[in-house]
């Protein structure tokens, strides 16, 4: 895979999609179950436009207010890893490779009760199902 693979607090997945799909993906899941998509950021397009080449690289920034807003109540330096993010990517082999913060690594980066890591991994199903085949 890639370096993120030996970063704490990240799991990373390999999809059986490319890029475009597999944020399309997750997409449609979140807004499925009425999850708030804040932004698609596409990284590799970003850079074409400024005449910079980079493999496909996109970003889904999304949340739920009712499970984020507790996290950030018992600390709101949790804002800085919320709302909830995927990140894929394509590698130099072709592979499209998926990450997002480990919510069990969120709560206790922020020192946050154990119960509260239950707010956020609710999405990570969704996660593995838009990776999937």
């Amino acid at each position: 895979m890639s370096p993120a693979a030996d970063i704490p607090g990240v799991v990373q997945l390999l999809s059986h999609h490319s890029v475009n799909d597999t944020i399309s993906r997750l997409e449609a899941l979140l807004q499925q179950r009425g999850i708030l998509v804040f932004a698609r950021i596409d990284f590799s397009g970003d850079a074409d436009r400024f005449g910079l080449q980079m493999p496909a690289e996109q970003m889904l920034i999304f949340g739920n207010p009712k499970a984020g807003t507790p996290l950030m109540l018992a600390a709101p330096a949790a804002g800085l890893d919320l709302p909830l993010k995927l990140l894929a990517w394509e590698t130099p082999d072709g592979k499209v490779c998926a990450a997002y913060n480990d919510p069990q690594y969120v709560v206790q980066r922020y020192g946050l009760s154990a119960g509260l890591a239950a707010n956020l991994a609710a999405v990570v199903p969704l996660i593995e199902r838009a990776v999937a085949e």
